[in-house]
């Protein structure tokens, strides 16, 4: 994968550190989270995602439905969303 292809703040996301499994961040319809939430929050003696704020904004404004960004889940952010709007 070209690095280029990527903006600056993913290319700095934990999500992309090696040994770091993809597919954990797009579980299955009912899967578990937890993989990736533990790597976006820096658990289990790793860093938090250096990148985990310019994350959640870049899904709330592009209405990603799918995944976890900036640690939370599709149905998070569409709460938090929510609230946003409310306040």
């Amino acid at each position: 994968m070209v690095d280029s292809f990527w903006p600056r703040w993913q290319r700095r996301a934990a999500c992309r550190r090696p040994g770091v499994d993809p597919d954990s961040f797009y579980p299955d319809k009912g899967g578990s989270t937890r993989a990736a939430k533990r790597i976006c929050n820096g658990e289990q003696g790793r860093w938090p995602c250096p990148v985990r704020a310019q994350c959640l904004d870049f899904a709330l404004a592009n209405d990603e439905r799918f995944g976890i960004w900036g640690g939370l889940s599709e149905r998070e952010r569409r709460k938090l969303k929510q609230r946003r709007l409310a306040a």
